[in-house]
Protein backbone atom coordinates (compact mmCIF):
# COMPACT_ATOMS: atom_id res chain seq x y z
CA UNK A 1 0.00 0.00 0.00
CA UNK A 2 2.21 3.04 1.19
CA UNK A 3 5.00 4.03 3.20
CA UNK A 4 5.23 6.60 6.15
CA UNK A 5 8.49 8.56 6.55
CA UNK A 6 8.52 11.04 9.40
CA UNK A 7 11.72 13.63 9.20
CA UNK A 8 12.81 16.09 11.41
CA UNK A 9 12.60 19.47 10.82
CA UNK A 10 15.53 22.81 12.15
CA UNK A 11 12.51 23.99 13.83
CA UNK A 12 12.28 20.52 16.19
CA UNK A 13 9.40 19.57 14.62
CA UNK A 14 8.53 16.40 12.69
CA UNK A 15 6.66 16.37 9.21
CA UNK A 16 5.31 13.26 8.24
CA UNK A 17 5.11 12.00 4.56
CA UNK A 18 2.68 9.64 2.49
CA UNK A 19 5.46 7.81 0.22
CA UNK A 20 3.31 5.23 -2.26
CA UNK A 21 6.05 2.85 -3.15
CA UNK A 22 5.84 -1.08 -3.54
CA UNK A 23 6.91 -3.59 0.02
CA UNK A 24 10.04 -4.11 -1.53
CA UNK A 25 11.46 -0.36 -2.00
CA UNK A 26 14.94 0.86 -0.30
CA UNK A 27 14.48 3.00 2.43
CA UNK A 28 17.28 5.56 0.88
CA UNK A 29 14.53 5.90 -1.67
CA UNK A 30 11.49 6.18 0.46
CA UNK A 31 13.52 8.54 2.28
CA UNK A 32 14.41 10.92 -0.68
CA UNK A 33 11.18 10.73 -2.13
CA UNK A 34 9.67 12.18 1.52
CA UNK A 35 12.64 14.44 1.71
CA UNK A 36 11.89 16.28 -1.51
CA UNK A 37 8.21 16.52 -1.09
CA UNK A 38 9.12 18.58 2.25
CA UNK A 39 11.43 20.81 0.01
CA UNK A 40 8.95 21.80 -2.27
CA UNK A 41 6.72 22.95 0.89
CA UNK A 42 6.64 25.85 2.59
CA UNK A 43 8.15 24.51 6.21
CA UNK A 44 11.10 25.16 7.58
CA UNK A 45 13.93 22.51 6.04
CA UNK A 46 14.46 19.13 6.93
CA UNK A 47 17.03 17.36 7.93
CA UNK A 48 19.04 15.74 5.55
CA UNK A 49 20.13 12.80 8.12
CA UNK A 50 19.53 9.41 7.03
CA UNK A 51 19.71 8.45 10.24
CA UNK A 52 17.37 11.02 11.88
CA UNK A 53 14.27 9.09 9.71
CA UNK A 54 11.85 6.98 10.37
CA UNK A 55 10.61 4.97 7.86
CA UNK A 56 7.55 2.56 8.37
CA UNK A 57 5.63 0.26 6.36
CA UNK A 58 1.50 0.57 6.42
CA UNK A 59 0.21 -2.91 5.11
CA UNK A 60 -3.00 -3.36 3.20
CA UNK A 61 -5.92 -3.27 5.57
CA UNK A 62 -4.15 -1.46 8.75
CA UNK A 63 -5.87 1.74 9.66
CA UNK A 64 -4.37 5.15 10.18
CA UNK A 65 -4.33 6.72 13.48
CA UNK A 66 -3.66 10.68 13.80
CA UNK A 67 -2.07 11.92 16.02
CA UNK A 68 -1.58 15.56 17.18
CA UNK A 69 0.75 16.68 19.53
Amino acid sequence: MFWMVALLALDGRQYVYRVYAPRTALPADLFWAAFHCHDEGRGPRASDCFDAARIWWTGDGEDLTVHQY
